[in-house]
Protein backbone atom coordinates (compact mmCIF):
# COMPACT_ATOMS: atom_id res chain seq x y z
CA UNK A 1 0.00 0.00 0.00
CA UNK A 2 1.07 3.72 0.85
CA UNK A 3 4.06 4.92 2.63
CA UNK A 4 4.59 8.78 3.65
CA UNK A 5 8.51 7.65 4.55
CA UNK A 6 9.25 7.11 0.77
CA UNK A 7 12.57 8.34 -0.26
CA UNK A 8 12.20 8.13 -4.23
CA UNK A 9 9.24 7.33 -5.34
CA UNK A 10 8.80 6.10 -8.48
CA UNK A 11 12.49 4.87 -8.89
CA UNK A 12 11.58 1.01 -8.90
CA UNK A 13 9.71 -1.13 -11.27
CA UNK A 14 5.85 -1.62 -10.48
CA UNK A 15 5.31 -4.89 -8.77
CA UNK A 16 3.27 -7.96 -11.01
CA UNK A 17 0.71 -9.76 -10.35
CA UNK A 18 2.22 -12.40 -8.58
CA UNK A 19 4.19 -9.89 -6.25
CA UNK A 20 0.92 -8.64 -4.83
CA UNK A 21 -0.44 -10.28 -1.49
CA UNK A 22 -3.48 -8.91 -0.11
CA UNK A 23 -6.30 -10.55 1.70
CA UNK A 24 -9.20 -9.39 3.07
CA UNK A 25 -11.73 -11.02 5.86
CA UNK A 26 -14.94 -9.78 7.59
CA UNK A 27 -16.80 -11.25 10.50
CA UNK A 28 -19.69 -10.36 12.21
CA UNK A 29 -18.24 -10.39 15.64
CA UNK A 30 -19.88 -11.73 18.67
CA UNK A 31 -22.79 -9.83 19.56
CA UNK A 32 -24.06 -8.38 16.50
CA UNK A 33 -26.48 -10.46 14.67
CA UNK A 34 -25.99 -8.49 10.87
CA UNK A 35 -23.07 -7.80 9.40
CA UNK A 36 -22.78 -4.06 8.37
CA UNK A 37 -19.54 -4.22 7.46
CA UNK A 38 -18.88 -4.52 3.39
CA UNK A 39 -15.18 -4.97 1.39
CA UNK A 40 -13.59 -5.70 -1.81
CA UNK A 41 -10.08 -6.14 -3.43
CA UNK A 42 -9.73 -5.66 -7.15
CA UNK A 43 -7.70 -5.07 -9.93
CA UNK A 44 -8.48 -2.93 -13.10
CA UNK A 45 -6.91 -4.52 -16.22
CA UNK A 46 -6.02 -3.21 -19.25
CA UNK A 47 -6.55 -6.03 -22.08
CA UNK A 48 -6.74 -6.54 -25.31
CA UNK A 49 -9.72 -9.06 -26.66
CA UNK A 50 -9.61 -10.21 -29.77
CA UNK A 51 -13.12 -11.12 -31.58
CA UNK A 52 -12.04 -13.10 -34.59
CA UNK A 53 -8.70 -13.31 -36.62
CA UNK A 54 -7.36 -15.71 -39.19
CA UNK A 55 -3.49 -15.95 -37.28
CA UNK A 56 -2.47 -18.81 -35.41
CA UNK A 57 -3.39 -19.71 -31.92
CA UNK A 58 -1.45 -18.20 -28.77
CA UNK A 59 0.48 -15.71 -31.59
CA UNK A 60 -1.03 -13.14 -29.74
CA UNK A 61 -0.70 -11.94 -26.40
CA UNK A 62 -3.00 -12.29 -24.03
CA UNK A 63 -2.32 -11.22 -21.05
CA UNK A 64 -3.55 -8.17 -19.69
CA UNK A 65 -1.74 -5.52 -18.25
CA UNK A 66 -2.94 -4.16 -14.69
CA UNK A 67 -3.58 -0.48 -14.85
CA UNK A 68 -4.64 -0.09 -10.61
CA UNK A 69 -5.28 -2.36 -7.20
CA UNK A 70 -7.80 -0.95 -5.19
CA UNK A 71 -9.18 -1.94 -1.70
CA UNK A 72 -12.22 -0.86 -0.19
CA UNK A 73 -13.89 -0.79 3.43
CA UNK A 74 -17.17 0.38 4.50
CA UNK A 75 -18.89 0.15 7.83
CA UNK A 76 -22.44 0.54 7.33
CA UNK A 77 -24.48 2.64 10.47
CA UNK A 78 -28.11 3.05 11.01
CA UNK A 79 -28.58 -0.47 12.58
CA UNK A 80 -29.79 -3.91 10.94
CA UNK A 81 -30.25 -4.17 7.54
CA UNK A 82 -30.33 -0.38 6.88
CA UNK A 83 -26.39 -0.53 7.69
CA UNK A 84 -25.95 -3.63 5.53
CA UNK A 85 -27.96 -2.31 2.57
CA UNK A 86 -25.77 1.48 3.12
CA UNK A 87 -22.41 -0.09 3.14
CA UNK A 88 -23.34 -2.77 0.07
CA UNK A 89 -24.64 0.17 -1.84
CA UNK A 90 -21.56 2.63 -1.35
CA UNK A 91 -19.12 0.09 -2.49
CA UNK A 92 -21.30 -0.56 -5.75
CA UNK A 93 -21.26 2.72 -6.16
CA UNK A 94 -17.92 3.35 -5.66
CA UNK A 95 -16.93 0.80 -7.73
CA UNK A 96 -18.65 1.67 -10.80
CA UNK A 97 -17.31 5.07 -10.62
CA UNK A 98 -13.94 4.04 -9.70
CA UNK A 99 -13.78 1.65 -12.79
CA UNK A 100 -14.80 4.55 -14.96
CA UNK A 101 -12.06 7.17 -13.84
CA UNK A 102 -9.21 5.21 -13.55
CA UNK A 103 -9.42 4.07 -17.28
CA UNK A 104 -10.02 8.19 -18.19
CA UNK A 105 -6.46 8.51 -15.88
CA UNK A 106 -4.70 6.23 -18.34
CA UNK A 107 -6.21 7.25 -21.33
CA UNK A 108 -5.62 11.08 -20.58
CA UNK A 109 -2.77 12.44 -18.35
CA UNK A 110 -1.64 10.18 -15.72
CA UNK A 111 0.09 12.86 -14.20
CA UNK A 112 -2.41 14.82 -13.46
CA UNK A 113 -2.69 14.19 -9.69
CA UNK A 114 -4.96 17.22 -9.07
CA UNK A 115 -7.76 16.49 -11.39
CA UNK A 116 -7.69 12.33 -10.18
CA UNK A 117 -8.16 13.84 -6.73
CA UNK A 118 -10.93 15.84 -7.34
CA UNK A 119 -12.45 12.56 -9.06
CA UNK A 120 -12.17 11.04 -6.50
CA UNK A 121 -13.97 13.60 -4.11
CA UNK A 122 -16.83 13.45 -6.71
CA UNK A 123 -16.96 10.00 -6.38
CA UNK A 124 -17.77 10.32 -2.69
CA UNK A 125 -20.48 12.98 -2.96
CA UNK A 126 -21.95 10.81 -5.74
CA UNK A 127 -21.92 8.11 -3.89
CA UNK A 128 -23.36 10.16 -0.99
CA UNK A 129 -26.42 10.75 -3.16
CA UNK A 130 -27.39 7.66 -4.35
CA UNK A 131 -27.07 6.46 -0.41
CA UNK A 132 -29.00 8.99 0.74
CA UNK A 133 -31.57 8.96 -2.35
CA UNK A 134 -32.17 5.08 -1.50
CA UNK A 135 -32.89 6.33 2.83
CA UNK A 136 -35.35 9.12 1.76
CA UNK A 137 -37.19 7.08 -0.59
CA UNK A 138 -38.18 4.09 1.46
CA UNK A 139 -39.34 4.64 4.91
CA UNK A 140 -37.36 1.38 6.15
CA UNK A 141 -34.36 2.81 5.58
CA UNK A 142 -34.01 5.86 6.84
CA UNK A 143 -31.09 7.05 8.51
CA UNK A 144 -28.64 4.88 7.02
CA UNK A 145 -25.08 5.87 6.32
CA UNK A 146 -21.86 4.03 6.41
CA UNK A 147 -18.27 4.96 6.29
CA UNK A 148 -15.69 4.50 3.45
CA UNK A 149 -12.15 4.09 3.37
CA UNK A 150 -11.12 3.14 0.06
CA UNK A 151 -6.88 2.84 -1.12
CA UNK A 152 -6.02 2.53 -5.42
CA UNK A 153 -2.68 1.97 -6.08
CA UNK A 154 -1.04 3.17 -9.41
CA UNK A 155 2.22 2.58 -9.54
CA UNK A 156 4.02 4.82 -8.68
CA UNK A 157 1.26 6.82 -6.32
CA UNK A 158 -1.62 5.61 -4.16
CA UNK A 159 -4.67 7.53 -3.21
CA UNK A 160 -6.81 7.37 -0.31
CA UNK A 161 -10.32 8.16 0.33
CA UNK A 162 -11.40 8.44 3.64
CA UNK A 163 -15.08 9.33 4.83
CA UNK A 164 -16.26 8.31 8.60
CA UNK A 165 -13.83 6.23 10.87
CA UNK A 166 -12.71 3.02 9.41
CA UNK A 167 -8.46 3.55 9.13
CA UNK A 168 -6.08 3.16 6.54
CA UNK A 169 -2.47 2.08 8.71
CA UNK A 170 1.07 1.80 6.78
CA UNK A 171 3.88 -0.23 8.78
CA UNK A 172 7.17 -0.04 7.29
CA UNK A 173 10.46 -0.50 9.08
CA UNK A 174 9.06 -1.36 12.30
CA UNK A 175 6.93 1.48 12.47
CA UNK A 176 2.82 1.89 12.36
CA UNK A 177 1.51 4.88 11.13
CA UNK A 178 -2.04 5.84 11.09
CA UNK A 179 -2.76 7.61 7.66
CA UNK A 180 -6.44 8.48 7.96
CA UNK A 181 -8.01 10.58 10.55
CA UNK A 182 -11.31 9.40 12.44
CA UNK A 183 -14.46 11.68 11.21
CA UNK A 184 -15.92 11.33 14.88
CA UNK A 185 -16.99 13.57 17.18
CA UNK A 186 -14.18 12.83 19.79
CA UNK A 187 -11.76 13.75 17.18
CA UNK A 188 -13.11 16.76 16.33
CA UNK A 189 -13.67 17.56 20.39
CA UNK A 190 -9.60 16.46 20.33
CA UNK A 191 -8.70 18.86 17.71
CA UNK A 192 -10.56 21.77 19.33
CA UNK A 193 -8.55 21.17 22.55
CA UNK A 194 -12.05 20.30 24.00
CA UNK A 195 -10.37 16.17 25.06
CA UNK A 196 -7.51 14.85 25.56
CA UNK A 197 -7.18 11.77 23.51
CA UNK A 198 -8.06 9.26 26.50
CA UNK A 199 -10.87 11.22 27.20
CA UNK A 200 -12.30 11.22 23.86
CA UNK A 201 -11.35 7.89 23.14
CA UNK A 202 -13.95 6.78 26.63
CA UNK A 203 -16.50 9.07 25.66
CA UNK A 204 -20.02 9.03 24.04
CA UNK A 205 -18.45 10.50 21.13
CA UNK A 206 -16.22 8.10 20.26
CA UNK A 207 -17.88 6.56 17.90
CA UNK A 208 -20.32 8.91 16.33
CA UNK A 209 -19.30 9.85 13.18
CA UNK A 210 -19.12 13.78 12.16
CA UNK A 211 -19.08 12.62 8.26
CA UNK A 212 -19.94 9.94 6.58
CA UNK A 213 -21.69 8.57 3.29
CA UNK A 214 -25.41 9.01 3.31
CA UNK A 215 -25.68 11.10 7.01
CA UNK A 216 -26.20 14.88 7.64
CA UNK A 217 -22.47 15.61 6.35
CA UNK A 218 -20.18 14.12 4.30
CA UNK A 219 -16.75 15.40 4.31
CA UNK A 220 -14.58 13.02 1.81
CA UNK A 221 -10.25 13.42 2.22
CA UNK A 222 -8.19 12.89 -0.73
CA UNK A 223 -4.73 11.89 0.00
CA UNK A 224 -1.94 10.75 -2.47
CA UNK A 225 0.80 9.39 -1.28
CA UNK A 226 3.96 7.77 -3.03
CA UNK A 227 3.90 3.75 -3.42
CA UNK A 228 6.70 1.61 -2.01
CA UNK A 229 7.97 -1.92 -1.50
CA UNK A 230 8.49 -3.45 2.01
CA UNK A 231 5.49 -1.68 3.17
CA UNK A 232 2.52 -3.50 4.49
CA UNK A 233 -0.90 -1.86 4.28
CA UNK A 234 -4.04 -2.35 6.89
CA UNK A 235 -7.43 -1.23 6.19
CA UNK A 236 -10.06 -2.19 8.85
CA UNK A 237 -13.22 -1.30 10.52
CA UNK A 238 -13.28 -0.09 13.74
CA UNK A 239 -14.33 -3.14 15.13
CA UNK A 240 -10.79 -4.20 14.69
CA UNK A 241 -9.99 -1.03 16.38
CA UNK A 242 -11.89 -1.64 19.38
CA UNK A 243 -10.28 -4.15 20.66
CA UNK A 244 -6.92 -3.94 19.03
CA UNK A 245 -4.62 -1.85 20.05
CA UNK A 246 -1.89 0.15 17.59
CA UNK A 247 0.71 -2.04 19.99
CA UNK A 248 -0.77 -5.34 18.65
CA UNK A 249 -1.40 -4.09 15.07
CA UNK A 250 2.35 -3.56 15.07
CA UNK A 251 3.71 -7.00 16.70
CA UNK A 252 1.36 -8.74 14.30
CA UNK A 253 2.16 -7.16 11.34
CA UNK A 254 6.12 -7.15 12.07
CA UNK A 255 5.65 -10.75 12.04
CA UNK A 256 3.37 -11.79 9.30
CA UNK A 257 3.80 -14.85 6.93
CA UNK A 258 1.39 -13.57 4.63
CA UNK A 259 -1.80 -11.41 4.22
CA UNK A 260 -4.47 -13.96 4.70
CA UNK A 261 -2.46 -15.75 8.28
CA UNK A 262 -2.49 -11.74 9.48
CA UNK A 263 -5.73 -10.60 8.73
CA UNK A 264 -7.00 -13.93 10.15
CA UNK A 265 -4.67 -13.30 13.32
CA UNK A 266 -6.11 -9.86 14.07
CA UNK A 267 -9.88 -10.96 13.75
CA UNK A 268 -9.31 -13.43 16.08
CA UNK A 269 -7.39 -11.04 18.45
CA UNK A 270 -10.73 -9.21 18.00
CA UNK A 271 -12.64 -11.42 18.73
CA UNK A 272 -11.16 -12.55 21.75
CA UNK A 273 -11.16 -9.17 22.81
CA UNK A 274 -14.24 -8.95 22.55
CA UNK A 275 -15.80 -9.06 19.37
CA UNK A 276 -18.38 -6.26 20.24
CA UNK A 277 -18.80 -4.84 16.75
CA UNK A 278 -18.40 -6.34 13.05
CA UNK A 279 -15.01 -6.97 12.02
CA UNK A 280 -13.30 -6.32 8.85
CA UNK A 281 -9.60 -6.23 7.80
CA UNK A 282 -8.00 -6.24 4.87
CA UNK A 283 -3.81 -6.17 4.58
CA UNK A 284 -1.42 -5.63 1.18
CA UNK A 285 2.29 -6.06 0.65
CA UNK A 286 4.63 -6.23 -2.08
CA UNK A 287 6.61 -9.13 -1.90
CA UNK A 288 9.89 -8.79 -4.74
CA UNK A 289 10.65 -11.69 -6.60
CA UNK A 290 14.05 -12.26 -7.89
CA UNK A 291 12.81 -13.96 -10.94
CA UNK A 292 10.75 -11.14 -11.96
CA UNK A 293 13.60 -8.71 -11.13
CA UNK A 294 15.88 -10.41 -13.63
CA UNK A 295 13.10 -10.58 -16.50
Amino acid sequence: MTSPHTSKPGTERAPSDSEIDIFGITHPGKVRPVNQDHFIISSLQKEMRVHGTSLPPNSLPTESRRLAMFGMVADGVGGGLKGEEASRLAVASIVQYVAHTMRAYYTHDASDHTEFIQQLEEAAYTCHAKVRERSEGDPAYKGMATTLTMWIGAWPSSYLLQVGDSRCYVFRRGKLTQITRDQTMAQELVDQGVLNRTDAFNSRWAHVLSSSIGGQQTAPVVTRLPLAWDTVGLLCSDGLTKHVSDDQLRDRLSSLTSAKQVCEDLLQDALDGGGTDNITVMVARMVRNDAEEAS
